[in-house]
């Protein structure tokens, strides 16, 4: 007689597995219909870029009920965008998690999961393999990865920075790799490693139109970006300091900024653009604005 063994299978997580959908991005810009963000419950300024070690070169840490009254104004904003918001729990011995953009990053094919470059950062990897149910399109194995230096500009275009530092050459050439692979057309741009992501120095508003620091960035990226059809609202070198670069697009001509910006809000709304304006001060002087508070799960298919 055969002896039946019982193996038990822990339950999974909510949102995983058979009950996850296949999120797809395939542009910075398509209307925002899904998105991650996390709680910053156990958030705190570390000298772990230069922006935040010339916080704390001030003294003193972000009050808690601060960081989450200015979490709540964005988490409201995008769903006034329209955007279905989903929570991933924070955890105590990873402060920096709600910077959601860096760890995972969704193409057109599904979620790539990035290998982050610095220690304090490196464990976030496994709440998110729990969280997307280890449904991956590819996971970073060579250099160095993160979010913040990626972007999926248009359907078929794609931006990767690559600073030697959070992303290196490696982990952006086997990204840029994938893509070519699938047909697409990709750009690895470096950069100084003094600006943390290329999201500080470079982000899209809508179709065709960008905030990007004019005064770091090289000419021969500009030219491309031209011959692409993207236009740049320039951002001076200490306003991108502050994050002033770091945007997130709602589609449909609506973008998430952070409050402080005062001169690229109104840039953009000289332009037709719809800005929704969240303060959030207490998370750029750490290094990190709405584009890296937030990772777009799905975006719908942009109309050429």
């Amino acid at each position: 007689m055969k002896r039946l063994i019982h193996r038990w299978t822990p339950p999974a997580p909510p949102g995983t597995l058979d009950a996850m959908p296949d999120w797809t991005v395939t542009s910075e810009t398509g209307r925002l219909t899904d998105v991650l963000v996390c709680a910053p419950d156990h958030y705190r300024w570390l000298p772990t870029n230069s922006i935040a070690r010339r916080t704390l070169a001030g003294g003193g840490q972000p009050d808690l009920q601060g960081l989450q009254a200015q979490h709540r104004e964005l988490v409201a904003a995008l769903e006034q965008g329209g955007a279905t918001v989903h929570h991933l729990p924070p955890e105590p011995h990873l402060p920096y998690m709600a910077y959601t953009r860096d760890s995972v990053v969704v193409t057109h094919r599904g979620p790539v999961l990035c290998q982050l470059e610095r220690p304090q950062r490196r464990g976030e990897y496994a709440a998110l393999i729990d969280w997307h149910g280890g449904r991956f399109w590819r996971k970073s194995s060579a250099g160095t990865l993160e979010g913040g230096d990626i972007h999926i500009l248009r359907p078929g275009l794609a931006l990767i920075g690559a600073s030697g530092g959070r992303t290196d050459l490696d982990g952006a050439e086997q990204l840029a790799g994938w893509l070519r692979a699938e047909g697409w057309e990709v750009r690895v741009q470096p950069f100084d490693e003094h600006f943390l992501h290329l999201d500080v120095l470079f982000c899209l508003a809508a179709p065709g139109l960008a905030a990007a620091c004019l005064d770091v960035l090289p000419d021969d990226f500009i030219a491309w970006l031209t011959e692409r059809g993207i236009a740049c609202l320039p951002v001076p070198y200490r306003a991108a300091m502050q994050l002033g670069c770091n945007i997130l697009s709602l589609g449909e001509g609506r973008v998430i900024s952070a409050a402080e910006s005062r001169e690229l809000n109104a840039a953009l709304r000289a332009e037709g653009v719809t800005v929704l304006d969240p303060a959030l001060s207490l998370f750029t002087a750490g290094g990190g604005g709405p584009h890296c508070l937030t990772c777009p799960l799905h975006r719908e298919e942009e109309t050429p």
